[in-house]
């Protein structure tokens, strides 16, 4: 069973399938070693990387695994990052999410707006009951973002990633539908679903 991947429109974001011309600004964000500090994979280093990262967004689909999506600027259409619901569980009711983003874009609010828009689109589509999410312990940005939509720390996976050497630790977070709150408004909350 496919799942379609949404478009989805926050106040000041586009979020939308990947497309083949996506490849160039998607190699740009994963090959730089700021954005990527914190990643469970080292930066990239060749571009056909982005061609690899582009055929597994058009198998989750297919297989019904999940969606990611690409996120851009409305007022430029300018590539800042993608977002996505993986390892999508029907039955269970639970997926797993993901984002990145440009560090020129940082501080802005996009993350908290794109994930708003995307949990919305995932408690209300895909009638989801749990989210989760795995943060680097060192990545006080990101675990910020996730606490303030809602998500509770509910524990630390000790030594749980090793990148060119470098061991780390995650923690891992959880949203219960019953405790999303989506908010209207201020920073995005407002969200349309393309048909």
């Amino acid at each position: 069973m496919s799942l379609p991947t949404p478009e989805l429109h926050t106040a000041r974001l586009r979020l939308r399938p990947f497309a083949d011309d996506d490849a160039a600004p998607l190699y740009a964000l994963h090959s730089d070693p700021q954005v990527l500090r914190y990643w469970d994979s080292p930066p990239w280093t060749e571009p056909a990387r982005a061609q690899r990262f582009l055929a597994t967004c058009r198998r989750i689909e297919e297989e019904g695994t999940g969606a990611r999506l690409a996120v851009e600027r409305d007022s430029d259409g300018a590539f800042v990052g993608w977002c996505g619901l993986i390892e999508w569980n029907p039955d269970f009711r639970s997926a797993v999410l993901c984002y990145v983003f440009d560090r020129e874009v940082w501080g802005r609010g996009y993350a908290t707006e794109t994930v708003r828009g995307l949990l919305r689109w995932g408690f209300e589509t895909l009638d989801l009951n749990r989210v989760r999410a795995d943060v680097d312990t060192r990545n006080g940005a990101s675990a910020r973002v996730l606490e303030k939509l809602g998500f509770v720390r509910e524990g630390t996976l000790r030594e749980d990633c090793v990148v060119d050497g470098d061991v780390s630790d995650s923690w891992v977070y959880g949203l219960l539908r019953r405790e999303w709150h989506p908010v209207e408004g201020a920073g995005g909350g407002a969200v349309s679903q393309l048909p």
